[in-house]
């Protein structure tokens, strides 16, 4: 019998989809991961059609979906990074020619029975599952010794992806205007609120497997960002010198350069307790990496759900929303010897002369250099030059090595097409790139409107990202209101940069 048995009553669409899923799990992993990502898909669109406390995101693709504040405020964060495992496995099986093993489909399958578990324990109108249900690895078909059918390729899973989208319902038309709402649709959401409450009073005592999450999702991260850990000593390194009986330790992940000296460790806590207890001990790592080698590495440390990294030679600890690339590790060791004090540096009056645009450049600078702070805004009024003051920062920022890439943000594409004029114009070096109509291009500053740059951010290939986290040392944001962030705040969020709003609206609003 199926793992999945328990949706077949109230969510038929989505127990088809997880069944292939687990059928497929030894037969084909790539496929299985795909009807994985399927099966989430339709139970998450269920989801915002159903509960009124999901508020619709910018875009109706699921990454934006399960990002969405309402959603992970709905689900918790277990079953948010369950979502986010199964939605890049997905990925990684239909935008990828890696191959997709049979231990990554397995994993989909188990997390997506999670995330099933909780959708059927919270809304179910009829019998719930039982608390201590379990995954049942004799349920998943054990694999043929002659398949029966050749397993999909990637292109016949875009095809199918494809296919399968067309015929979606639109949530983003469904729910334009929530007064409008037809009358069923309210009804159904009445009958979904009434079943929710119900359910609310039964606590969920199930076990939904938060550390194997944890440390598959870490090594999900690292492989996005370029890290294959496919070598012994990318793992449980033993360091000698640390503070116990045995004089050694051993790293969870090292982050290893192409001259074999560490550019970065990661200190694994498999606990539910906050990522920071494992900070002295990240420390006490870099410690010892640092004696062995003569490079200090950048620490991060994680509970597989919070991220934070802490290059302590020049800045305090800062929550991040995953692992640095190779280059970007590089780039970060290099600049504690070549980075310039931005308050010994001339700012470039052909780009701006007037007084306040370079009083403005050097409070920015201040609050970066010596406040240790990496968020600024610029209020000016409308027509002050608020671009050609942030085209000069940036020149400033580029010259004494603090910035290498910039990426700046404006709400409609005409104002892209002004700024990328700006650029081209004032500052030639940067070879701007119009990440609207050209997305595969490469240069120091990319322009790009909110809606392109977040479907960007999923952009892999071979399950790489294109833009790491380190990627950008600089987004500037064109008009920062508070409605701005509250849309495309998981821009903001996912990059770890230096970060300028540019407004002329008071900073209270």
């Amino acid at each position: 019998m199926s793992n999945f048995v328990f949706l077949r009553p109230e969510w038929e669409p989505i127990h088809e989809s997880a069944r292939k899923a687990e059928r497929l799990v030894n037969a084909d992993p790539r496929a299985s991961c795909f009807y994985a990502r399927r099966a989430l898909e339709t139970a998450v669109s269920w989801l915002y059609k159903h509960d009124s406390a999901l508020r619709l995101p910018y875009q109706d693709h699921l990454s934006a979906l399960i990002h969405e504040p309402t959603f992970r405020q709905t689900v918790g964060d277990a079953v948010f990074n369950k979502a986010r495992v199964i939605k890049d496995l997905g990925n990684l099986a239909v935008h990828s020619q890696r191959p997709v093993r049979q231990f990554d489909a397995l994993t989909a399958a188990k997390e997506l029975f999670h995330v099933c578990f909780w959708l059927a324990h919270t809304y179910s109108k009829g019998a719930k599952p039982a608390a201590d249900l379990a995954f049942d690895l004799a349920a998943v078909p054990k694999p043929a010794p002659v398949a029966a059918v050749a397993p999909q390729t990637v292109d016949q899973l875009k095809r199918l992806e494809q296919e399968l989208h067309e015929r979606d319902e639109k949530l983003s038309a469904l729910l334009a205007d929530r007064t409008t709402l037809n009358a069923e649709l309210a009804r159904l959401r009445e009958e979904v609120a009434v079943a929710k409450r119900a359910n609310a009073a039964t606590p969920d005592t199930h076990n939904y497997s938060e550390a194997e999450t944890r440390d598959f999702f870490i090594d999900l991260l690292l492989k996005e960002a370029g890290w294959a850990l496919d070598k012994p000593d990318d793992r449980e390194y033993e360091v000698a010198g640390m503070a116990n009986t045995a004089s050694k330790g051993f790293v969870d992940y090292v982050l290893w350069g192409n001259d074999g000296k560490p550019l970065g460790l990661v200190e694994a806590k498999r606990t539910r307790r906050d990522a920071r207890v494992g900070q002295q001990q990240a420390k006490l790592y870099g410690d010892c990496l640092e004696q062995q080698f003569g490079q200090r590495p950048v620490i991060f440390y994680s509970n597989g759900y919070e991220h934070w990294l802490w290059n302590d030679t020049s800045h305090p600890p800062r929550p991040v929303q995953g692992f640095y690339k190779k280059a970007e590790l590089e780039l970060l060791i290099q600049r504690r010897a070549t980075r310039r004090r931005l308050a010994d540096a001339p700012i470039n009056e052909g780009i701006v002369e007037r007084y306040y645009q370079t009083r403005a450049i050097r409070r920015i600078s201040e609050t970066f250099e010596r406040d240790h702070q990496r968020k600024a805004l610029v209020v000016m009024a409308t027509g002050a030059g608020k671009t050609r003051t942030v085209i000069a920062l940036c020149d400033l920022l580029m010259r004494c090595n603090w910035v290498k890439r910039v990426l700046f943000l404006a709400d409609r594409v005409a104002l892209v097409n002004q700024a990328v004029n700006a650029f081209k114009k004032h500052l030639p070096d940067s070879s701007p790139v119009n990440l609207v109509t050209d997305r595969d291009e490469e240069g120091r500053v990319f322009v790009s409107t909110y809606p392109t740059m977040m479907g960007l951010i999923d952009d892999a290939k071979d399950g790489q990202r294109r833009f790491g986290i380190g990627h950008f040392d600089l987004v500037v944001i064109d008009e920062a209101h508070r409605s701005v962030y509250q849309k495309y705040g998981a821009i903001f969020d996912y990059f770890d940069s230096l970060l300028v709003g540019l407004t002329a609206t008071p900073k209270d609003e």
